[in-house]
C-alpha cells in the first residue's frame, strides 16, 4: 500500500494513493487550497494550512483520505 503522510504540528493527513485517482474532488472542495494533484493523484502540500472543516474525506469517491481529527 502507497500511503503518503503529510505532518503539521497538530495533525496529519495520510493519502493512499492506490485508491486515489486523482478526482480532485478534493482539491474543489477544499476552502484553505491544502490539496494539489499531481501525477494524477492527490497531495496535502499545504496541510498547514487546513482548518479541519474535513470536507476533503467526505469529498473522497475513493475514501483515499484520512484526517486524524475528523
Amino acid at each position: 500500500m502507497s500511503v503518503k503522510e503529510f505532518v503539521s504540528d497538530d495533525w496529519v493527513i495520510k493519502i493512499d494513493h492506490d485508491k486515489c485517482t486523482g478526482a480532485a474532488d478534493c482539491v474543489d472542495v477544499c476552502p484553505s487550497d491544502v490539496f494539489i494533484i499531481k501525477d494524477n493523484k492527490s497531495f496535502a502540500d499545504n496541510v498547514d494550512d487546513c482548518i479541519e472543516c474535513c470536507a476533503c474525506v467526505s469529498a473522497c469517491p475513493t475514501e483515499a483520505i484520512f484526517h486524524d481529527s475528523c
